[in-house]
């Protein structure tokens, strides 16, 4: 009964407020792809600019939602959705990459998709986490559609980055680090592009699938064997030589991003048959949930101490990072974040059994609803971005954008598993 509740819960949470705020809005007609530089609060398109890492996101969000069984969306409204997977893919495709032998994406495009370079950067290649999203999305297109083209340009795409960053020749806007320092958000995201290339190949190229898996099970085992301090604790940014850094920088940790790759662990213990890894990583799950959680406001912190609240230490030698920058707004409460929460506690709780972990999505589920919807009805979507108390903050975080792609992501796969569950 429970599951069934909640299952009508999200089922009228993604398509009553989510997604009719963002369609029609988000599709660009004129020249194809998708805006969403709107501001925070969702009522004002400021600009028309299109920058990669959201329009592969769309792309993903789409074709996903075109390939849902999910009896809330009917035959009609799932053909409307390839068809806007489609649009995003062919404007990716036609106009992301730069000239050049390596397959390397722009960063940020003019609304008609010429290149520019974003405020401050002078390589229009910025950002690798940009070329994840687009591969990505254009993969998954290419499954849910069964269009070998898209596949294959994925792929491709996909092992430049892999290339890029063995080589180390590669950009992290909006958080570029130092040489000597890496970031946890490198592996992570790999991993799941890996296994969006890993469900496309099962489809459309058998032959490609093995090498996928071996790239899983590295990134993983990045993650858990070197990222992981004794702990439990994911380290968001480390020394490049694998040691951990003493400076702030290093003694933090960004709960959301933990919660979120969590799950991508799991799916990749899933394809490469390391069931043997899922015992930590639920343990990891756990431990981000209670050293991020905030005990006085509720919530999840956006970063914290190693052993929960407030930042503490010194940042001696990486205070000009750009990363250090963002961790003035360590008690903030981002969106994204607390749907990632409510996705992998519950996930955690069906695939382990450990009560504990249906708390924790009962205590994210109450702060949740009670913090970030938008109570204007013309709107209905989250206001994504609160202060430690909840109040809404004007700002951005990461681009500056509106993003649904975190949310709706969520919404879609607690709706899968729940009902692979009934």
């Amino acid at each position: 009964m429970r599951r069934r509740e909640l299952c009508g819960f999200y089922e009228n949470e993604l398509k009553a407020n989510f997604l009719s705020y963002w369609l029609p809005r988000c599709e660009d007609r004129e020249y194809g792809g998708f805006v969403n530089c709107f501001t925070n609060d969702g009522r004002t398109l400021v600009s028309r600019d299109k920058y990669t890492w959201s329009q592969g996101r769309f792309i993903w969000m789409f074709a996903k939602l075109a390939g849902t069984d999910a009896p809330v969306f009917s035959a009609a409204e799932r053909a409307e959705f390839l068809r806007l997977a489609r649009q995003g893919t062919e404007f990716l495709m036609q106009h992301v990459l730069l000239p050049g032998e390596e397959m390397r994406c722009v960063f940020v495009m003019e609304a008609d998709g010429t290149h520019k370079l974003a405020p401050g950067c002078d390589a229009p290649d910025a950002s690798i986490y940009a070329d994840c999203f687009a591969a990505a999305g254009i993969a998954r297109f290419a499954m849910t559609a069964g269009d070998a083209a898209c596949y294959a340009f994925a792929r491709d795409l996909y092992r430049s980055i892999v290339r890029r960053v063995e080589s180390g020749n590669f950009y992290t806007l909006p958080y570029p680090l130092r040489k000597d320092l890496m970031a946890h958000g490198v592996p992570m995201i790999l991993e799941n592009v890996a296994a969006e290339m890993h469900l496309a190949a099962a489809r459309l190229a058998p032959e490609d699938a093995a090498g996928y898996r071996e790239d899983l099970a590295r990134f993983t085992s990045k993650v858990l064997d070197v990222f992981t301090d004794e702990n439990g604790l994911v380290r968001e940014v480390m020394r490049a030589d694998g040691t951990f850094l003493d400076a702030l920088l290093g003694r933090h940790i960004n709960p959301g991003h933990t919660i979120e790759d969590v799950w991508f662990m799991l799916d990749s213990a899933a394809i490469t048959g390391e069931t043997w890894r899922r015992e930590k990583i639920f343990r990891v799950a756990k431990k981000a949930l209670e050293t991020g959680w905030d005990g006085p406001f509720g919530g999840i912190l956006h970063f914290a101490g190693l052993e929960g609240g407030e930042l503490a230490g010194s940042n001696a030698g990486c205070e000009d990072e750009p990363m250090s920058a963002q961790l003035a707004g360590w008690d903030h409460k981002l969106w994204w974040v607390h749907s990632e929460a409510l996705y992998s506690s519950l996930r955690c709780f069906l695939e382990s059994g450990d009560p504990d972990f249906l708390d924790w999505h009962d205590r994210v589920f109450a702060y949740v609803y009670g913090t970030f919807p938008q109570t204007d009805p013309e709107i209905r979507e989250w206001i994504q971005i609160r202060d430690r108390a909840g109040a809404p903050i004007e700002k951005v975080v990461a681009l500056p954008v509106k993003d649904p792609y975190h949310v709706i992501r969520n919404l879609i796969l607690i709706i899968e598993l729940l009902r692979s569950y009934a």
